[in-house]
């Protein structure tokens, strides 16, 4: 009996720790509301473009053990059972040919060939964290669009939801006025249209909270985790933008985790070549054998060491077939390399130029909110006082505005990330 109580404590202290590592694996759980910074820290590396640059992280790794294992010492061991007629010249009859030998060996020189492996494979491993950094950056910022598309999407739904109310309200009169015969069907038929046109556009606003939620959580690297209820930002432009854009650009051009990364792939491709270059030649290399032998014969020997020399003499044009392969990969690290410059030059001006029109957009989108309320304002005021006012007309176009001004203030959020992206400063840690 007691060792069956025993056994049942047993299983069930194993179960409850088995449950709990599991629960410690389990990701944190979305909170609601969710915030940006809390959507930033909360977001998984099981997105494609992370996954795909960490395989490549590896992959550089990876080359760089096997470009050190080259010039690395070699230990094996090889053993072999067998059995012999002995010869009739032989003074040992033993049949029993059995032997076992250790194996030393390491490359010493091989004019420059391992080196340059190594050297590429060094700058390929660099190029490799600076894409995966420039692949975190870049999932950062799909997780800051995808959080203010939500935010836009809602703005959308009630600005759209407001005008299908009006709508409505104007159509159910419309049809109280034609059964009345205070209007035309042409009228009535009008105002039914309108409505139903507003109402298509409701639908299709509603779609859009649903579809930015789902990007959203697949930015985040949590598909089907639908968070209802986000916290807008807080966003604050500075008093000044700064005009000295060479200095922008000299930090892009320093510090750019893309361009950084294409440097060290160009220069790892050259090391290749070099490589390449010094391949199929002589090759020297220490060697130390340790044996044993069943029979002991004028050409076993139970210890050896000594220099191997090894020259190719013809290799039916392989070397020259690496060399132009490696050639080849030179110029088109070259060329990703000027197209990325061409590219990012003309991505740093129109992001730098786009702070002013943002700024004025910004600007311009709160002077009309300020118009807005203050009509609104007077709207509420006629409407209980019993005069005709356009009420309606004026919550719409409220919203409208508020719409307006929460885009150009995520525009100008984005924009300055992307600024700050540019120059490897988007993220705080540089893993």
């Amino acid at each position: 009996m007691r060792r069956r109580v025993c056994l049942f404590l047993g299983i069930l202290c194993f179960g409850n720790a088995v449950a709990e590592q599991k629960t410690a694996e389990l990701p944190e759980a979305l909170p609601e509301p969710m915030s940006l910074a809390e959507a930033l820290r909360l977001s998984r590396p099981e997105v494609p473009q992370l996954m795909r640059a960490e395989a490549g992280r590896q992959s550089a790794i990876a080359e760089k053990l096997s470009a050190d294992a080259l010039s690395a010492v070699q230990l094996s061991a090889s053993a072999r059972a067998r059995v012999i007629e002995p010869s009739y010249k032989s003074d040992d009859d033993d049949r029993n040919d059995s032997r076992a030998i250790l194996s030393l060996r390491k490359r010493l020189y091989d004019f420059g060939y391992s080196d340059s492996l190594e050297e590429s494979a060094e700058h390929a491993v660099k190029a490799g964290h600076l894409q995966y950094r420039q692949a975190r950056q870049q999932a950062h910022l799909e997780v800051m669009r995808a959080f203010f598309d939500v935010l836009l999407a809602d703005l959308e739904y009630a600005r759209d939801n407001e005008a299908m109310s009006i709508a409505f309200i104007a159509a159910d009169r419309a049809r109280d006025r034609n059964e009345l015969g205070q209007m035309s069907d042409v009228d009535m038929l009008q105002a039914e249209a309108d409505y139903q046109q507003v109402r298509r556009r409701q639908y299709a606003s509603s779609n859009r909270q649903l579809l930015s939620r789902s990007r959203l959580a697949l930015a985040m690297g949590r598909p089907g985790e639908l968070v209802s209820d986000l916290v807008p930002p807080s966003i604050a432009l500075p008093e000044e933008d700064p005009d000295d854009f060479e200095a922008f650009w000299q930090q892009v051009l320093e510090n750019n985790p893309e361009l950084l990364a294409l440097r060290a792939a160009s220069e790892a491709s050259r090391q290749r070549l070099a490589a390449a270059r010094a391949a199929n030649g002589p090759v020297l290399s220490a060697e130390v054998d340790a044996s044993v032998y069943n029979r002991n014969t004028s050409s076993t020997h139970p210890f050896a060491a000594g220099l191997a020399l090894e020259i190719p003499l013809l290799d039916g044009g392989r070397r020259d077939a690496g060399v132009a392969r490696a050639q080849a990969a030179v110029s088109e690290a070259d060329a990703a390399l000027r197209e990325a410059l061409l590219r990012l030059d003309q991505a740093a001006r129109e992001l730098w130029s786009a702070r002013r029109t943002l700024r004025v957009d910004i600007q311009a989108s709160r002077a009309m909110q300020d118009y807005r309320d203050l009509y609104l304002d007077r709207s509420r005021a006629l409407y209980e006082l019993e005069v005709k006012t356009d009420l309606g007309d004026a919550m719409t176009q409220i919203t409208e505005v508020r719409l307006q001004l929460s885009r150009s203030l995520f525009d100008w959020a984005m924009n300055e990330a992307r600024i700050k992206s540019m120059t490897g400063q988007l993220l705080e840690d540089t893993q």
